[in-house]
Order: C-alpha cells, then structure tokens, then sequence
C-alpha cells in the first residue's frame, strides 16, 4: 500500500514538473526579454516625458515605454526604407559605410547575416537531413542552406568531385552553434519531417522525435 501511495505521489510529481517548468522558464525568458528590450530606451523616453509633462522625472522610468519607442522607430524606419527617397538614402548610406576601411567589413557581415535570418524572402534552413557524419556507419542529422556555389563548388568541380549540399550541422542542446559542412548531395538523405521537427529532436537530444517518419525516411534510402 505505501509503495503504490509512493508511486501515485511521485507520478503526480513529475506530472506537476512537466507542466509547470515549460510554462515558468517560458514566462521568465519572455519577462527578462522584455525587460531587456524596454531597457535599450527606457531611460530616456521617461525622462522625455517626464519633461513634456513639466514634472520633474520620478524616481523609476515608465515600464513600458522603451520597447513601445523601440518598436516605434523600427516601424518608422522600415517605412521609410521602403520607399523610393528611403531606397536612394539605403543606397548611399551603403556605398557610404562600405567604402571605410574596417567598418565595411563589420557592416558587409552583419548585412549579410540579417538578410540570411530576417528577409522575408529568405528560407535559411530549407530542409532536413541525414548524412554520414563524423564517419561512415554513424549518422548525423543537419540543414540544407544552399545548394554549394562560388568558389567551394568551382573548386570541388575541378577536382571532379560532386555537386555538394552546404549543410549546417547544430549542436546538441544549443542549435545555434555548430558546423559548416559541404555534403555531396549523392550522400544526403532527406528527412519526412519539418525544420521545427527535427530541431526538437536535435534539442532534446532525441528525446522528441517523429519515430515513424524517420523510420520511413532511413528505410525508403
């Protein structure tokens, strides 16, 4: 009897946990996010209130009121950059801070990264893999950024080798760091399962994953 009360009570346990510790990291994130960002401006708004008003400005800044500027001027901003006299100021600015010498570069980087994660015509991961990796026999699963171009793949064609995949490799918990890796696409298996999938895979360490789509997916190769 008090082993199955001991079971009852652990089981209620661990169900308590796995709803409750999703839902509390979740809302920590999202409040330190907030606060965060509501910080970037926060000061200063405040006070420019403070002083419009005519009151001399209190002691804590308006909650609030920064992530609500900050949102603000990004809306302006991609407003303006979207018409023709913002397009023409986009391109001088760029002409502009490409031409100095350490700052060009900085500037080209972080453009290109923005434009790879946030352009809405942009599709980063496209899709699921699996491949051979670190070695034959063992395999790892990645995404399809690109078919290779440029100088890896005008390289690999001179040496006769085939048409690769460029494949991020994520680590396992963090996804967001990992490797670069030029696949040949003969060596690529596609996966049945989304992007959103198989980074939850990824993440839990293969605790969540889609069994019978990735069975399907290995035996149909």
């Amino acid at each position: 009897m008090n082993t199955r009360f001991a079971k009852g009570i652990r089981s209620y346990l661990v169900a308590g946990l796995l709803f409750l510790v999703p839902v509390a990291l979740t809302i920590y994130v999202f409040i330190h996010l907030f606060f965060w960002l509501d910080g970037i401006l926060n000061r200063q708004v405040s006070f420019i209130i403070f002083h419009f008003m005519g009151k001399e400005p209190a002691g804590d800044p308006i909650p609030g009121v920064g992530l609500l500027a900050l949102l603000s001027i990004l809306l302006l901003t991609g407003m303006i950059v979207r018409n023709i006299l913002g397009r023409q100021l986009v391109r001088l600015s760029d002409v502009i801070l490409r031409r100095i010498p350490l700052v060009g570069h900085v500037y080209s980087t972080l453009q290109q990264i923005g434009q790879a994660f946030l352009s809405e015509q942009s599709e980063t991961f496209k899709r699921a893999v699996l491949f051979e990796y670190p070695k034959r026999g063992i395999y790892s699963i990645g995404f399809i950024t690109q078919d290779t171009k440029g100088v890896v793949q005008k390289q690999l064609s001179e040496n006769k080798k085939e048409d690769c995949f460029s494949i991020f490799l994520p680590t396992t918990p963090n996804p967001t760091s990992g490797y670069l890796l030029f696949v040949p696409k003969a060596n690529v298996i596609e996966l049945e399962i989304s992007v959103e999938e198989a980074l939850k895979l990824i993440i839990s360490g293969g605790s969540v994953v889609p069994v019978q789509k990735l069975d399907k997916t290995i035996k149909k190769n």
